[in-house]
């Protein structure tokens, strides 16, 4: 028995047959971009984890949901974050040294709902302590990290933080990851092989 492989949304019937084209004839197939519904389509199928990027600005600490984080480099230790630009803690974090990648915990729901929101007193909701660098720190994350700015490149409506690691800690809560706009419980995936 064999099964038929599920059906792709596309923008173009042009991607496989532009590979035999001429170079010039597959550079023209390949400007005409897909449309922002078919990336959120391809972004829903990537599964990542949820992280509250948080930074102090003066006496005061600021902080956003996101699920743009990397590792770069383990050696020195390196990890980038996207922020969209109108976020309201963008400029703060531009302005910034240091900054907080806390990764989320499958026991910290409340806590996304917080930081994806727009309320200036986030920090009252939600315990925190401020990191060996002054980051804010969320209590209850399976892992945080406390890094140095190091570039801000500008890609289109985000910007790309680079950042040194200058402290990190991992505790035992299983994590939480995002899918298909749900959260799921990281630590009950099931192994493929």
């Amino acid at each position: 028995m064999t099964t038929s492989a599920p059906a792709r949304a596309t923008t173009t019937s042009t991607a496989t047959t532009a590979r035999t084209r001429t170079r010039s004839t597959a550079m023209t197939a390949l400007a005409a971009a897909p449309g922002i519904d078919v990336m959120k389509q391809v972004n829903r199928q990537f599964v990542t984890g949820v992280t509250v990027v948080t930074t102090m600005d003066g006496e005061t600490p600021r902080g956003l949901a996101v699920n743009a984080f990397s590792s770069i480099s383990l050696d020195p230790a390196t990890v980038m974050v996207c922020v969209q630009r109108t976020s309201s803690t963008h400029d703060c974090l531009f302005r910034a040294g240091h900054l907080a990648i806390n990764i989320l915990s499958t026991e910290q729901l409340d806590v996304v709902g917080v930081f994806a929101g727009k309320s200036d007193d986030k920090f009252r909701q939600v315990n925190w302590e401020s990191g060996p660098f002054g980051s804010p720190l969320l209590a209850a994350s399976s892992a945080r990290v406390e890094a140095e700015i190091r570039e801000r490149l500008q890609a289109s409506t985000h910007t790309i933080f680079i950042c040194r690691v200058v402290h990190a800690d991992v505790a035992e809560w299983p994590p939480m990851v995002y899918s298909a706009g749900k959260f799921f419980d990281g630590g009950a995936l099931a192994p493929l092989g």
